[in-house]
């Protein structure tokens, strides 16, 4: 186990995924010995919870760039002068989008490592989101199917999340349009290996991943739909309740997660900042 500084505390939440940090204020510059602990804890418990924060978005864009280099995202608004925040703000006026179990932005060569995310405005009641452990999902597939999954890849496509009907209407089609040229489709490993673990877990979600390679049309779409079904197990996954100030740090390479869309026609504002990774393999 690390050693944690002597402020920081850390929580499981369940036994395959989640934990509540506490001792930390994120708005303050953090030592090396905190960035440390806090990298350690998200590849143990893959999303970490921390309540009672207060971040700006160039501090949330500072507080991310500790865990690396940070990803422009070519279709969501962003703050004046801090493109590397995405703004999500959801209601009446723009529908969620992000209301399946998916692993963000996998459309690319090297999809993000983490994502930061802080709750800005929030409903009453509902807006919750949820996490799934990949690696919790893979282990408990059996022997045959893992072998089968292992060796398989999958193309992961820009246009499958942001159909051009919904973001390259009117004005937003030349932006949408330079998006798509900038992001071909990207083929990835179905089964992805953790870059600091080893572990393997279930890579391919239903927002990016179109087809598995070397399979037929009709093969590819079971096996597709039987993954997408599975990762949604109870089991894999933690659900977190927002409050206003909360912050989670997900470990994106391994992880899926839900956004609920269950609080319209009320609105939800939240910021992410997106943390670049490595190419999966």
């Amino acid at each position: 186990m690390p050693i944690l500084p002597n402020s920081l505390t850390v929580r499981p939440l369940t036994p395959a995924i989640g934990a509540l940090v506490e001792g930390l204020d994120l708005a303050t510059p953090l030592e090396p010995s905190a960035v440390a602990a806090v990298a350690d804890a998200l590849v143990t418990h893959h999303v970490l919870f921390f309540r009672d924060q207060h971040l700006e978005p160039a501090t949330q864009r500072d507080l991310a760039a500790n865990f690396g280099e940070l990803h422009v995202h070519p279709i969501y608004p962003h703050p004046p002068d801090v493109p590397e925040i995405i703004i999500f703000d959801t209601g009446t006026h723009n529908l969620p989008d992000a209301d399946t179990w998916h692993s963000d932005v996998s459309c690319i060569e090297t999809p993000p490592m983490g994502a930061i995310l802080a709750a800005k405005l929030l409903p009453e009641t509902g807006g919750d989101t949820s996490w799934s452990s990949m690696i919790a999902a893979y282990e408990a597939l059996s022997e045959p199917f893992r072998r089968l999954l292992d060796g398989l890849k999958a193309v992961h496509d820009l246009t499958r999340a942001f159909p051009k009907e919904r973001y390259g209407r009117g004005e937003e089609e030349a932006k949408w349009e330079e998006a798509r040229l900038k992001n071909p489709p990207v083929v990835h490993p179905v089964v992805r290996t953790h870059p600091v673990t080893g572990k393997k877990g279930v890579y391919v979600n239903a927002s990016f991943t179109t087809r598995i390679l070397d399979l037929t049309p009709k093969e590819s779409d079971a096996v597709l739909r039987l993954l997408f079904e599975h990762v949604a197990k109870p089991e894999f996954t933690v659900r977190w309740r927002w409050r206003a100030g909360d912050v989670a740090f997900w470990d994106n390479r391994l992880t899926q997660h839900y956004a609920l869309a269950d609080y319209l026609p009320h609105r939800r504002v939240m910021h992410r900042a997106t943390i670049l990774g490595d190419r999966p393999h």
